[in-house]
């Protein structure tokens, strides 16, 4: 062993190389002797010379297999330790792999796209050729129609004068027609254009049809046409089979093109609209069996009865490359009406797809061409300009680098606290000083952070109580409709609706607009709901007790309490509405901010008598919808609650017909603006009284949609609330 490395170390110290240490290097500079020692004896003849020379071919597998992490090891011990160096090939990297992935992709997409554009030429060809045949088709069924209409006794028909270039002799020989009237095959002069394998109408065909039909096994282009004079139906089918000829008509100017009428592309389209799942079946090399149609196909079979049209003309260059592209072409089967495909191979050249796309302008396409690469040397040599940019840039990046990834480590940590002591004032100085400006927006975003969460969290609660408020499940009476909506323009709202029932015959409806938004709103809003449910409750205890403290005069003191219908004349103090809105108006001035207000609408319904006792403080003033399409304002009432110290308020009565809906709304509803102005109450209206006679949340719903479709995409500027009550 000892005598091994010092034959090592006297090698390595007359290449002035330090002798190898690890094994690895050990091992790579004993298979390099080994591969040098072996190389005169592949010289030898015969046998022994190929023996010798599998081996020597083998050591050197084995010496490059363990040359390559010595070459890694070395790129990364020495070449890539400096930081500039590791820029350079980050930015080779970064700069040359996006470069080959675009070209990639530029050539993946231009194969595509020539092969969707042979696909498209093609398809042309056949659809050109589908509506000159259509055409001719309609000519001679209006022809025949009119002929059969003057000669009713006339058993045969001829085409007109226009189509005689279809006779034989003419150069579409292969064209063939059907004609019918009333479903019966009617003969045709001369009889060599008569198609003797049509011989009745398909049961499918609805007055025109132009397209590929697959019949007993092989493809056609068909028109179908049908005329009808009096009582009389003339039906016209012109028939051209799909050839050799055929194609190669289209495929002049494109290439080859291939139709495999038996090669399986996809399922039969189903009924009703539904997608049918093609999926493509490719025959492998060997004679493997493809299903269709529940037998077996083998690859000569699918080729078999193959229509092969046009020629691929040599290469022009070396980049002219053949591209091949399958296409699915819709077919329809004559017997059944489905749909099928029939794949269809294009193969084609850039050259030729070149000169079809620039045929009117060969000279701009030259142009062009010399343009484009004009453009490619000068982007080749931006590349170049911006390399060696790069590479006198990058070595100002090598400073503070250390002091970075130390504090990298402690943020890492979460130790937001650490900063980096600056001493130089250059740009790499200024990211320190930009690195300790994060590290101290890093602590103060991660604090606010947890902040807002919380407060997150608390606007979560409060939107949950706030949703408590409002009225839940199905409030109706037998008499009345209900419905009531409130859409927050924020996460909560300062709007305000509720629901109060008296027994089963009455019935309270509140509706109020707080000032402003958000929490403060919300929490005033919450007061006021708190305020009027207090009214309410007190009041149901005082019925209870026969005692009314709200009465205006002694008459008004008079009460009964009817058990068995909860109808309570005059007992509730919810009956006076005005009253309670001079109290809640003195509850809130006394208990709220100068500046903080509400507008409020009370109503009670008595469903014996369907009236309506409202009174209305500040608030739009809610409209009846009548039976007859007029309407009534129901504006008796006062200023807004909680503002002045005692105002006084009125109430008003109407009178409810069956029919009659009342709408009760907050200024969200009528104030959003666009361009066109405010959406307004006329709006308002002719939306409810269009969909009047729809379930109420259903006029709710066309309300909001008809709200939205006026504000568009800009942000709902107020809440929302709409309350509608029908009479039945």
């Amino acid at each position: 062993m000892g005598q091994v490395k010092n034959f090592e170390a006297r090698v390595f110290r007359a290449l002035r190389r330090e002798p190898p240490q690890s094994k690895v290097h050990r091992l790579a500079f004993w298979l390099l002797i080994i591969y040098l020692a072996l190389m005169p004896f592949r010289l030898l003849p015969g046998t022994a010379g190929a023996v010798f020379s599998a081996f020597s071919t083998f050591t050197l597998i084995l010496l490059l297999g363990f040359c390559v992490p010595l070459l890694w090891r070395w790129i990364g011990g020495r070449f890539l330790w400096k930081l500039r160096n590791r820029l350079i090939m980050t930015y080779l990297l970064m700069a040359l792999t996006p470069v080959v992935l675009f070209i990639l992709l530029a050539l993946i997409a231009l194969y595509g796209f020539s092969g969707q554009f042979a696909i498209f030429a093609a398809t042309s060809a056949i659809e050109a050729q589908m509506e000159h045949y259509g055409a001719e088709n309609r000519a001679f069924s209006v022809h025949v129609s009119h002929f059969l209409a003057t000669h009713p006794e006339s058993k045969s028909v001829s085409p007109p004068p226009e189509m005689e270039d279809t006779a034989p002799g003419s150069p579409d020989t292969s064209l063939r027609i059907a004609a019918f009237q009333d479903g019966k095959i009617l003969p045709i002069t001369p009889p060599t254009l008569q198609a003797a394998e049509l011989t009745q109408i398909p049961s499918w065909a609805k007055d025109e049809f132009r397209g590929v039909v697959f019949d007993n096994g092989k493809l056609y282009l068909r028109a179908i046409d049908m005329q009808t004079i009096g009582s009389h139906t003339t039906t016209l089918i012109l028939s051209v089979p799909v050839d050799h000829a055929r194609l190669d008509q289209v495929a002049h100017g494109i290439g080859r093109i291939e139709v495999l009428p038996n090669f399986p592309v996809g399922d039969e389209t189903p009924a009703d609209g539904e997608q049918s799942k093609a999926v493509l079946s490719k025959p492998s090399q060997s004679d493997a069996k493809v299903e269709v149609n529940h037998r077996k196909l083998t690859r000569e079979e699918l080729r078999k009865d193959s229509i092969i049209g046009g020629t691929l003309p040599p290469p022009q260059h070396f980049y002219d490359i053949p591209i091949t592209f399958y296409a699915p072409v819709q077919t329809t089967d004559w017997a059944t009406g489905q749909m099928h495909s029939t794949l269809t191979n294009v193969t084609s050249r850039p050259s030729l797809l070149y000169q079809r796309l620039f045929i009117t302008s060969l000279e701009i396409a030259t142009f062009l061409q010399n343009i484009l690469i004009g453009v490619a040397c000068f982007f080749g040599l931006l590349e170049l300009i911006a390399f060696i940019m790069a590479v006198r840039l990058n070595r100002t990046i090598t400073r503070s680098v250390n002091d970075l990834y130390d504090a990298t480590v402690e943020i890492d940590q979460g130790n937001l606290t650490h900063r980096i002591k600056v001493t130089r004032n250059d740009q790499l100085a200024a990211l320190s000083r930009s690195f300790n400006r994060m590290s101290y927006s890093l602590e103060r975003l991660l604090a606010e952070q947890r902040e807002k969460e919380r407060l997150q969290g608390e606007l979560a609660i409060a939107q949950e109580v706030q949703a408590n408020l409002f009225p839940h499940g199905s409030v109706s009476l037998p008499m009345l409709e209900l419905h009531g909506a409130c859409y927050p323009a924020r996460t909560v709202s300062g709007d305000y609706y509720d629901f109060l029932t008296f027994g089963d015959s009455g019935l309270g409806l509140a509706l109020g607009d707080i000032s402003g938004k958000g929490i403060s709103a919300a929490l005033l809003m919450a007061t006021l709901h708190s305020a009027v449910r207090a009214y309410r409750y007190a009041g149901e205890e005082l019925v209870s007790v026969g005692v009314n403290q709200f009465s205006a005069s002694p008459a008004e003191k008079i009460g009964a309490i009817n058990g068995s219908n909860g109808h309570h004349n005059g007992s509730d103090p919810f009956l006076k509405p005005a009253k309670i809105l001079a109290q809640l108006n003195r509850h809130l001035y006394r208990s709220t901010q100068p500046e903080k207000y509400a507008t409020l609408f009370l109503a009670h319904y008595d469903g014996h008598t369907s009236q309506l006792t409202y009174s209305c403080g500040g608030q739009l003033p809610p409209l009846i919808l009548r039976h007859d399409d007029s309407i009534t304002q129901l504006g008796c009432g006062g200023t807004v609650v909680g503002l002045l110290e005692n105002p006084s308020y009125e109430q008003g009565v109407e009178q409810l017909m069956s029919g009659d809906i009342l709408i009760a709304y907050s200024d969200g509803v009528t104030e959003p603006e666009n361009d066109f102005g405010e959406f307004g109450e006329e709006r308002l209206i002719d939306v409810v009284r269009r969909h009047r006679h729809m379930p109420l949340e259903a006029i709710s719903e066309q309300v909001m949609q008809s709200l939205r479709n006026w504000i568009g995409g800009q942000e709902q500027p107020d809440d929302i609330t709409l309350v509608l009550a029908r009479q039945r």
